[in-house]
């Protein structure tokens, strides 16, 4: 379990689904300058930062070759992250391929399942939140495919020109392969991200389930000192989360 306590004046804040590169580059370029801009914001007063997945909408890395494209959002990670500012990387089901560029080339852990932490004596659980509860199975049926190591190893063999376009291709058209869902609110009893929060407080307390995945800003009380938080997107509603002390905001950027 890591832990973090914020220094004063200090906030730690969360972004998931940005999906940069759909349904083209050219297409998502101001999205990603207003998601640049917003780490530009943040550096200011941030303690740490967590980037919850679909971070782009296809990632692959080869031995030697990663998708061309997104040098000012890449480059503002190195930059913070040199300044000494923590970052944490979850994987989601767009970038689920991803292996160690991150943590070789800017020195940012990536974790593929969700993971505690403590941040000022808060229990959180975060994670992408695909594949998670009693849902999501055709999604969740399909992961299992596309982790297998034999078809990542056939993948692999594709050149990255015919890969990486196959692989945007099928993450843009195909719902079954990208795992996304109708950005709808279903109701807290159909919310299967709820249903897993409420199983996982059976087992222990958190204070906060923080999730993406959804595309939906949500902020939902599961029980007395437990939320569930979905972090929503930044195709839509360019929201993000903020931890100030110990209360847990959903904002949205607008720069």
């Amino acid at each position: 379990m890591i832990t973090i306590t914020t220094s004063k004046n200090k906030k730690v804040y969360f972004a998931s689904d940005q999906h940069l590169g759909a349904p083209t580059n050219e297409a998502s370029f101001p999205r990603e300058k207003k998601f640049v801009a917003w780490l530009d914001d943040i550096k200011k007063d941030a303690e740490a930062i967590f980037l919850l997945g679909d971070l782009f909408d296809f990632w692959f890395e080869y031995k030697t070759v990663v998708p061309k494209g997104f040098v000012r959002t890449l480059g503002k990670l190195a930059e913070i992250k040199d300044a000494g500012i923590p970052i944490y990387f979850f994987v989601g089901n767009h970038d689920l391929w991803m292996h160690d560029y991150f943590e070789k080339e800017l020195n940012i852990p990536v974790f593929h399942n969700p993971q505690v932490f403590t941040i000022n004596n808060k229990i959180l659980l975060i994670g992408h939140g695909d594949g998670l509860g009693p849902e999501d199975k055709g999604y969740k049926r399909m992961k299992k495919v596309f982790t297998f190591p034999l078809f990542k190893w056939m993948f692999r063999w594709l050149h990255p020109d015919l890969g990486v376009r196959l692989g945007q291709y099928m993450s843009v058209k195909n719902k079954l392969i990208s795992g996304e869902e109708d950005a709808k609110y279903l109701g807290d009893e159909n919310e299967w991200l709820v249903q897993y929060c409420k199983r996982k407080l059976s087992q222990a307390h958190y204070d906060y389930f923080v999730f993406g995945h959804r595309h939906l800003p949500l902020k939902i009380e599961l029980q007395e000192n437990s939320t569930y938080i979905n972090l929503g997107d930044w195709i839509q509603y360019f929201t993000y989360g903020e931890l100030n002390g110990s209360e847990f905001l959903l904002k949205e950027f607008k720069p």
